[in-house]
């Protein structure tokens, strides 16, 4: 099976990032959800601290770069950036696209 995303694009006015791959489909992912679960010391510190984070209206992701063969910057539009890994198991229905899954996938970010 081949979970490795071929197209990474970003959709819905760059409020969204999808991964595709041949055997998977589409998994999206939105800006919000993939800020929020940045990994960043800085960010754990603020989770720690119990400051929530404020997305500012019109929120997205700026850009990507890819990192290797398995990762990609995330440039998001308030000035974070993030490397995010991207695993092999994201294997999920694009129909049936749920939270959990994010979740698994969104827990691999890291700085």
């Amino acid at each position: 099976m081949n979970v490795q995303p071929i197209q990474v694009e970003l959709g819905d006015n760059s409020t969204a990032l999808a991964l595709t791959s041949p055997d998977c489909g589409t998994l999206v992912l939105g800006a919000e959800t993939l800020r929020r679960a940045s990994r960043a010391a800085s960010e754990i510190r603020r989770q720690v601290d119990g400051i929530e984070l404020m997305i500012a209206p019109g929120f997205h992701v700026a850009g990507f770069e890819p990192i290797g063969n398995y990762a990609l910057r995330l440039l998001f539009s308030d000035g974070h950036d993030t490397a995010a890994s991207i695993p092999g198991p994201i294997c999920v229905n694009s129909q049936n696209s749920s939270q959990p899954e994010v979740a698994r996938w969104t827990e691999s970010i890291a700085t």
